[in-house]
C-alpha cells in the first residue's frame, strides 16, 4: 500500500525527518485490525516485512449503533422516598429506539527495531469514559538480534515475548470480541454474557512449533498496578496449550485450552475488565438507585453482562474449539470459573462456581466472503455473592440465557455493516432483585471501521 507520510510534529511534537514515518503498510509479526484479521489469533512468526528503519503505523477504529431494544421484569416493588417523592427501585429505566454513543479507538504500532514492536491503544470515546484514556501498551519481541547470540536467535524463530500492560491471552474469545470501537472482527454486536477480558501488567511468552502452541504469562493480577495491601496481592498465572492446522484448502481446525489462576487480589477483573462498556445500553438497569445518583449509560456501563464477583481468589478454565470448512465456521467457548470475592474486609467463606457455554456458527459467502450470516447461543449459570450480613447463606443458582441471530456485509476490508436480533432472559433471581423475571430483546444495527 502506498505510504502516507505525515509530520509527527503536529501530533507528538517530534520530527520525522531523521528516524520515522507514519505508514499504512503492514508491519511484521502483527495482527491486522481489518477483515484480514478475521480468525487470526496469536501473531504469526512469519517475517513478512524487511526492516529498513523505525516506522509508526497509525490506525484506528470507529463504531456506531442504532438500538431497538425493550426490556421487562417481574421484581417486587421496592419503594423509597427521594426528594419528597416515592420511587420504585425495581422499576426498569424507560428506553426507546435510538442511537448509542459512538466509540473511537486510536492505534499506534511502532516498529522500533528488527523484530521489536510497540503497541499502544487509546480509547478516544467510550461508554464508560467521556475523555480519552489508554487501554494499554506493550513491547513485543520476535527477534533478539541485538544480543548477537546464535542460540537465542534460533530460539526466537519459534518464540514471542510480550512485556507491558496488555490484554491477557486467556482463551480465544478475546480475539473475536468487540474492543470498544474495534468491532469489525466480531460477527455479532454484543460480546459474551460473562466477558473474560481484561488488561494486566506482566510478561507473556508464546512458543509456536509447526501446528502447536504454548503460552505462559505472569501478571500482577489486577487491571492497575499497586504497591499497597501486600498481604492481599498475589500474582496471576496464565497458560494456554493449542493445536491449529490448515488440514487442506477447505478445512482448518484449532483447539486450545486455557487456565487463569490467582491466589488472591485486591480486586481481580478477569470478568469485569471491559472498562469500555457493553453494546446494549441501559437494558435491565433501574430508573433510580438508592443513592439517588442519576442512572446513565456511563454509570451502568455493563448492561446485559454478568460479573460473577470472583474478585479475590480465582481459577478459570476454558476450552475453545474452532473449525472452518470453506465458508462455514464454528467457534465454541466452554468455561468454568471458581473462586471467591470479598464481603467488606472479609473473604467469602466458600468458593462459588460459574459456568458458561457459548457456541457461534457463522457462514461467510460472496466475493472474498464479504457477506455472512451468524447465530450464537450463550448461557451462564452460577451463584451470586452472599450478603455481608449473612455470609454463610448461599444464594440460589441464577441463569442467564441469550440468543443472537444476524449477519453482516464487509463493504470494504475496513468497513462492515451488521445487524442482529438478540433476546436475553434472567432466571433464578430473587423476587427482590430487579433482574427477577427479567428479559430484553430487539434488534441492533452497527457500522464499524477499523484500519
Amino acid at each position: 500500500m502506498k505510504k502516507i507520510v505525515l509530520s509527527l510534529s503536529l501530533m507528538l511534537g517530534l520530527s520525522l525527518s531523521s528516524f520515522a514515518q507514519i505508514t499504512l503498510s503492514d508491519l511484521p509479526y502483527w495482527r491486522p485490525y481489518d477483515q484480514r484479521g478475521l480468525n487470526t489469533f496469536e501473531t504469526s512468526k512469519k517475517d513478512s516485512t524487511a526492516f529498513d528503519g523505525i516506522k509508526v503505523r497509525l490506525g484506528g477504529g470507529f463504531a456506531q449503533q442504532f438500538q431497538g431494544l425493550q426490556h421487562k421484569n417481574t421484581a417486587t416493588v421496592n419503594m423509597q422516598t427521594q426528594g419528597g417523592n416515592e420511587v420504585n427501585l425495581n422499576q426498569l429505566m424507560p428506553i426507546e429506539n435510538g442511537f448509542n454513543l459512538a466509540s473511537a479507538n486510536l492505534n499506534l504500532d511502532v516498529l522500533l527495531a528488527d523484530g521489536i514492536r510497540l503497541n499502544l491503544v487509546t480509547y478516544l470515546s467510550s461508554r464508560h469514559h467521556s475523555e480519552a484514556w489508554v487501554k494499554g501498551g506493550y513491547i513485543q519481541i520476535d527477534k533478539a538480534e541485538f544480543l548477537n547470540i546464535p542460540l537465542v536467535d534460533k530460539l526466537f524463530e519459534n518464540l514471542t515475548l510480550r512485556v507491558g500492560h496488555m490484554e491477557i491471552n486467556y482463551g480465544d474469545a478475546h480475539f473475536r470480541r468487540t474492543d470498544n470501537a474495534h468491532a469489525l472482527q466480531n460477527p455479532f454486536v454484543g460480546n459474551y454474557i460473562m466477558d473474560a477480558f481484561t488488561t494486566e501488567i506482566g510478561a507473556e511468552a508464546i512458543f509456536q512449533y509447526k501446528n502447536f502452541l504454548a503460552v505462559g504469562s505472569v501478571t500482577g493480577g489486577e487491571v492497575q498496578g499497586g504497591i499497597q495491601n501486600p498481604d492481599q496481592r498475589k500474582p496471576s498465572f496464565i497458560g494456554k496449550l493449542g493445536y491449529d492446522n490448515q488440514l487442506n484448502e477447505d478445512l482448518r481446525v484449532r483447539l486450545t485450552g486455557s487456565v487463569y489462576t490467582t491466589a488472591g487480589s485486591v480486586r481481580n477483573t478477569l470478568y469485569g475488565g471491559d472498562r469500555a462498556g457493553s453494546r446494549y445500553f441501559l437494558v435491565m438497569d433501574p430508573a433510580k438507585v438508592a443513592s439517588g445518583v442519576a442512572v446513565t449509560p456511563a454509570t451502568h456501563f455493563t448492561s446485559g453482562h454478568i460479573n460473577p464477583g470472583l474478585t479475590n481468589s480465582l481459577t478459570a478454565m476454558v476450552l475453545n474449539p474452532f473449525v472452518k470448512f470453506r465458508g462455514l465456521e464454528f467457534f465454541g467457548n466452554f468455561e468454568q470459573a471458581k473462586g471467591k470475592g470479598r464481603l467488606g474486609a472479609n473473604d467469602e467463606p466458600k468458593d462459588r462456581t460459574w459456568t458458561q457455554l457459548g457456541t457461534d456458527l457463522v457462514y461467510r459467502f460472496g466475493s472474498n466472503e464479504n457477506l455472512y450470516l451468524a447465530g450464537r447461543y450463550n448461557v451462564v449459570e452460577g451463584r451470586l455473592a452472599p450478603l455481608a450480613s449473612a455470609p454463610t447463606v448461599q444464594n440460589n443458582k441464577v441463569n442467564l440465557e441469550r440468543v443472537q441471530v444476524g449477519g453482516g456485509w464487509f463493504v470494504t476490508k475496513n468497513v462492515v455493516a451488521k445487524a442482529e436480533y438478540v433476546k436475553q432472559q434472567y432466571k433464578g433471581f430473587a423476587p427482590t432483585d430487579i433482574r427477577h423475571g427479567g428479559e430484553f430483546d430487539g434488534f441492533m444495527i452497527e457500522g464499524a471501521i477499523s484500519f
